[in-house]
């Protein structure tokens, strides 16, 4: 493309990614490295000059001081609280009694009345996710409710829940953990419908990852829940004339994705990113970061991320009839995945944590918390990370469509997406108090 410029990595530019093929390093640490490379040639240089003791100290001084301020505002891991976490979060007692009540701080307990349905007779419920029907014999997993400290969830009820969606449209957009989330709102939801074959896919497809849109209708109540992929939520694209070979297609930071005109026309609307947001799904593969005419080879992945959000925010902000519609955000879920000697393993346990070792933190929920914060827009924070950190018990791991690849990111049906949903039934207009 005539005219554009490309951002390219610069010896001296603490901000670059190294992106060649020998070393791909997650560019969220570059600056961190780029600093300490920095200290070393400037350590050489002073001690070349000087020759002294007392150089060589000033020297090792001034590189524990930098080290420190780079591991502690450009590690992507070490984030200083929000004051939406503290304090925005509140939530009205869903008990009916005056005061507040943070529905995302609790504990999970034991509950005979769950699980809510039988994901092996639910016929929208994804094999991969169905871990009892994939040979899983501990049943326990799926028998726990969240209990927030200071109020009760209302307990689910498919009747009032179909009652109050009749005639609308529910949408979920995001990644597999999206998905999942929505195959776990229809099969609620079935448990109310007398005659199941009112309830079909829109346009006959099997319930599958493979597909970026599926749709579900009930039409004794002209109800309609959609799901759209879209795991990154902003724009991806080909690659420009100009581009290094390293690159293979880029994500437009400051477009949203092109599919994004089929979600306004919602009565709720539920969104996440979170998964794909690592070197992993983003360098390795080839894809790299683009705003405007500019390639961001060196931007960090906690940036971008936040760039994206942004674009996000400004499109809810101005394509959404807040009269209408109410939005939901759903910060990240929490993985289990084990490291250890070089090599990354699922363990699923057999009851949940008692303690989560700072899984109840995530760079990626706190920059979502952030932009909800200064939007316009009256979003709803789904604020799940920590809930989900003490459930190492729930995961696919290997009950899944491949018992040899083990799963620790996604969760089994029945199973914590549940929890998700009743949080957020409790939340819609009507179930809401003053």
């Amino acid at each position: 493309m005539d005219g554009e410029e490309i951002e390219v990595r610069d010896e001296n530019n603490l901000t670059s990614c190294n992106i060649s093929a020998a070393s791909r390093r997650p560019c969220e640490k570059s600056s961190y490295f780029g600093l300490l490379r920095l200290v070393d040639r400037f350590k050489f240089r002073a001690s070349r000059a000087y020759h002294g003791a007392v150089t060589v100290a000033s020297s090792s001084f001034l590189f524990l001081v930098v080290a420190t301020c780079a591991y502690m505002f450009f590690l992507p891991g070490f984030h200083r609280p929000t004051e939406i976490e503290t304090r925005s979060l509140q939530l009205p007692r869903s008990n009916g009694v005056t005061g507040s009540c943070n529905l995302f701080l609790g504990k999970w307990v034991r509950d005979q009345a769950y699980p809510l349905y039988n994901a092996s007779s639910c016929p929208f419920a994804e094999r991969g996710f169905d871990c009892l029907g994939n040979g899983r014999r501990d049943g326990a997993y799926a028998g726990f409710r969240w209990k927030p400290r200071d109020c009760d969830i209302p307990r689910f009820d498919a009747g009032t829940m179909l009652g109050y969606l009749r005639g609308k449209r529910v949408v979920f957009v995001g990644d597999s953990l999206s998905r999942t989330q929505w195959e776990s709102f229809v099969c609620m939801l079935m448990i109310g419908v007398k005659d199941v074959g009112t309830v079909r896919e829109v346009r006959g497809n099997k319930i599958t990852k493979k597909i970026r849109f599926l749709g579900i209708s009930f039409s004794s109540y002209d109800l309609r829940i959609d799901f759209y992929r879209s795991v990154f939520l902003v724009r991806s694209g080909p690659i420009t004339r100009r581009a290094p070979k390293r690159v293979k297609w880029t994500l437009r930071l400051d477009q949203m994705d092109d599919i994004s005109k089929e979600w306004v026309d919602s009565d709720v609307l539920v969104f996440n990113t979170g998964h794909w947001w690592n070197p992993n799904k983003l360098f390795e593969m080839g894809c790299y970061f683009q705003v405007g005419k500019l390639l961001k080879l060196g931007m960090p992945i906690t940036s971008a991320l936040e760039m994206a959000l942004r674009t996000w925010a400004s499109w809810v902000d101005t394509h959404i009839d807040r009269n209408r519609t109410t939005v939901f955000i759903r910060t990240f879920e929490s993985s289990h995945w084990r490291s250890g000697h070089g090599q990354t393993s699922c363990k699923v346990t057999r009851n949940p944590l008692s303690k989560i070792e700072g899984k109840g933190r995530s760079f990626i929920s706190d920059a979502t918390l952030r932009v909800v914060k200064n939007m316009t827009a009256p979003v709803i924070p789904l604020h799940v990370t920590e809930m989900g950190a003490y459930r190492s018990d729930a995961h696919v791991g290997q009950w899944g469509d491949d018992p040899t690849v083990p799963d620790c990111s996604h969760w089994c049906l029945p199973g914590v997406p549940d929890v998700w949903n009743e949080i957020l039934f409790s939340l819609l207009p009507r179930n809401r108090n003053a």
